[in-house]
């Protein structure tokens, strides 16, 4: 694959392999497509408001926002987000599988969120399944609920970004909440949206090889302050700017056994990932170690605890 940078990685592109797309492996036999594979959908609207939604999205994606569509399958379509400041998905990627029904727009797109079993939010299951009201998966009124003359793929997207990977994500459970608080949910949250990097790292989506090195290439030093930050309570979860104040004598926020627990085991292979890939990682340590204060242990401490550890072994 050419290596493209992601500054230089179009918004909107349309390309030929979509032999991993979730909806391609799960079209039904009686599908008709034609000797190519490519989809044979017969409705004249159907085509031309496909169309039109490529023009949309290739004029209108926010820089966040990048997709692909298939010259052999017009149904199909790819979404790749990148996860917002401020939020406990910051710097992530997360990948969604659209496809377009036979009848488009009268009823709205299937969307597969390719979740590696993970379930980092109360609309996005572990199985795939995305429950929102745009897409009829949810209850809903009025505008909230698809409407073929207004509704657009665009506003699915940015649905997903803003409504759904958002700050809070806890309170997107209208039910029993799924944890004791908020920024508990943001800890368990921030922790899967790592393992979702460490998954994509070692299987990239198609199309998206060399975007998605080139991204964490970029981000892998952020990601990693943040660990250290999250993990010993210098900024609540989703919060970390990459020039949070980590060595601070200010009010420590809160932080789990749990939590703390899952960066001393993500980060040494967030780390070797990054490395992997040739990110940057200068003056970053090669895993989280605590001297007794709860900072990772880089100085002296540290460096004599390792000796000694060393000697005795």
């Amino acid at each position: 694959h050419e290596q493209v940078g992601v500054n230089k990685f179009k918004q909107f592109d349309c390309v030929v392999d979509y032999s991993d797309h979730y909806y391609y492996h799960q079209s039904k036999p009686n599908q008709k497509c034609n000797s190519h594979g490519t989809m044979m959908i017969n409705n004249r609207n159907t085509m031309k408001r496909i169309m039109k939604e490529w023009e949309i999205l290739e004029k209108n994606l926010p820089a966040s926002i990048f997709v692909r569509v298939y010259e052999g399958r017009i149904d199909l379509l790819r979404a790749a987000i990148i996860g917002a400041s401020k939020t406990p998905y910051h710097n992530g990627l997360f990948f969604f599988d659209l496809q377009f029904p036979s009848d488009y727009p009268n009823n709205p797109p299937k969307v597969y969120y390719h979740s590696f079993g993970l379930r980092l939010n109360p609309n996005l299951y572990n199985s795939g399944y995305v429950c929102l009201s745009l897409l009829n998966t949810w209850g809903g009124k009025g505008t909230e609920r698809w409407c073929p003359d207004k509704s657009t793929i665009l506003q699915v997207l940015l649905s997903l970004q803003g409504l759904v990977l958002n700050e809070k994500p806890y309170y997107n459970e209208p039910g029993i909440k799924p944890a004791w608080s908020w920024e508990s949910y943001n800890a368990d949250v921030f922790a899967l949206s790592c393992k979702t990097m460490l998954y994509l790292m070692k299987k990239p989506a198609r199309n998206f090889e060399c975007f998605i090195a080139e991204h964490f290439r970029d981000h892998a030093s952020v990601i990693l302050k943040a660990c250290v930050a999250y993990r010993n309570g210098r900024v609540r979860i989703g919060l970390f700017d990459g020039d949070a104040p980590v060595g601070s004598k200010k009010k420590k926020v809160n932080v789990s056994k749990k939590f703390k627990d899952s960066m001393n085991e993500l980060y040494p292979e967030l780390y070797k990932a990054f490395n992997r890939i040739g990110a940057s990682l200068k003056n970053l340590p090669e895993k989280l170690e605590d001297d007794g204060d709860g900072k990772p242990a880089n100085g002296i401490i540290g460096k004599l605890k390792r000796f000694w550890e060393a000697m005795t072994a």
